[in-house]
């Protein structure tokens, strides 16, 4: 069964050719995949790769994990499923915003 491994520290250039790659040296990788920002289409600077196996998920952690790429140290360990968040809202706490420009009448 493959495991997802969680990847930090990327730098914003990386590719997930590059990422794939590199993880390659610890096994058979399954998928590579760079989180990208929607607002803006660039990198988050973090993804996630997923190893073939248990034993070569455990030597990329191993092998990557406080090593430097591409000029940054990166975090690599096994990703744990994401935590509910609360629901977010706007900068007024969702409420209208009142009466905002038109004509003023004197």
């Amino acid at each position: 069964m493959a495991t997802k491994l969680y990847v930090g520290g990327l730098p914003y250039s990386t590719q997930e050719d590059a990422l794939k790659e590199l993880f390659a040296q610890a096994g058979n990788v399954t998928s590579a995949v760079i989180i990208m920002d929607k607002m803006s289409g660039r990198s988050k600077g973090f993804g996630f790769v997923e190893m073939e196996t248990e034993e070569e998920a455990q030597k990329a952690v191993s092998m990557l994990n406080g090593q430097e790429f591409e000029g940054r140290k990166l975090t690599v360990n096994e990703a744990r499923p994401m935590e509910a968040r609360p629901p977010r809202t706007g900068g007024n706490g969702g409420y209208g915003g009142g009466n905002r420009g038109g004509r003023r009448e004197y």
